[in-house]
């Protein structure tokens, strides 16, 4: 057990804390990336980042990040912003109850008076769990609190030679109990955002670079030569393919539309192109393009036409294309709608 051999190894003094954590630290102030929230500690902008980086890549958050904080740029801002405002803001990033739970929390922060600054408060804020609760407190106030996020659980599988799943409770929290001991008290978020780094960059998911790593000679996996084997993970569902087709309608400059309804579980309020489902009267035009969108474990291969129609059933209306940036469009409408520029 990862816990258990930390113990053990550290009782021994094989383990010296203290040089991990300056390899570490020292690796990451010569090599971190320069990413615009690690500009700041304003617990505003790290957790706007924060959120933001769940399930998504840095690099697709970044322009997202300044564009939200332009629009947004404090509590109060996005606590009073109109949703269809704010969902326009976030399209294109997906898990749209991000995007809600992040007005959620900010009208109770102002309700609070300011941004809270303990752990615990921090946590009861909605969209925040254990990781971003502990990302915010650390970073933004150095509170003691390990951030254990998928890096920085692959750094520490292959560092303590952890052989059991990575997706169990009992290993996740063995694994988390070695990140509180490995934690630097008193430089708390710039170690904990070093660990995710190495996990990013150095200690990656395929052929990780174990010559680059600061702590190669402490890895029990790299001793072992099982870097490709750790860590071990639940096999992930297979993959579900859908076709589906989208119909581009312009008549006089606009577009035609409709809006999921509020109750929807998946897009909320979110506009879409019509399918020839929806409106079997419409006559099929030429064949504009082609992309595929990924959603999770299913993957939709889109068709977009051309279409016309002579009356519009109820459902639907008609939309400028100067003002389609201003509504919050799904990602596969924004993908058809780019067919247009072809």
């Amino acid at each position: 057990m990862a816990g258990g051999w930390w113990l053990v190894r550290s009782a021994r003094n094989k383990v010296d804390v203290k040089w991990i954590r300056r390899r570490i630290l020292a690796w990451y102030r010569k090599h971190k990336r320069d990413l615009p929230w690690r500009r700041t500690r304003d617990p505003y902008r790290v957790w706007i980042s924060e959120i933001m980086l769940q399930q998504t890549r840095v690099a697709a958050v970044i322009p997202y990040f300044e564009r939200f904080l332009g629009r947004f740029p404090d509590v109060g801002a996005l606590a009073s912003a109109p949703e269809q405002e704010l969902l326009a803001a976030w399209a294109g990033l997906g898990y749209y109850s991000r995007a809600r739970n992040l007005q959620r929390a900010a009208q109770k922060i102002g309700e609070l008076g300011a941004f809270p600054r303990e752990y615990p408060s921090i946590r009861s804020l909605p969209g925040v769990g254990d990781y971003t609760a502990a990302a915010i407190a650390s970073i933004a106030f150095d509170l003691p609190h390990a951030v254990v996020d998928g890096n920085v659980l692959r750094v520490l599988s292959r560092f303590t030679g952890e052989r059991g799943n990575v997706d169990s409770v009992p290993v996740r929290n063995r694994l988390r109990s070695v990140a509180e001991q490995m934690l630097d008290a008193k430089r708390t978020g710039e170690f904990n955002q070093a660990l995710m780094e190495l996990g990013a960059l150095v200690c990656v998911p395929k052929q990780p670079q174990c010559r680059e790593c600061p702590v190669a000679r402490q890895c029990v996996a790299y001793e072992m030569g099982m870097q490709n084997e750790l860590p071990v993970k639940s096999v992930r569902p297979v993959s579900l393919r859908v076709e589906k087709d989208l119909l581009v309608i312009e008549r006089a400059g606009k577009i035609l539309i409709w809006q999921r309804p509020q109750e929807n579980r998946r897009l909320a309020g979110f506009w879409e192109l019509p399918e020839p489902g929806q409106l079997t009267a419409a006559k099929l035009g030429t064949r504009i393009g082609q992309f595929r969108h990924t959603i999770v474990n299913t993957n939709f291969v889109c068709q977009v036409f051309r279409a016309s129609l002579a009356l519009v059933p109820e459902g639907f209306c008609w939309l400028a294309k100067s003002k389609l940036h201003e509504v919050p469009l799904s990602t596969t409408a924004k993908k058809a709608l780019a067919c247009l520029a072809d």
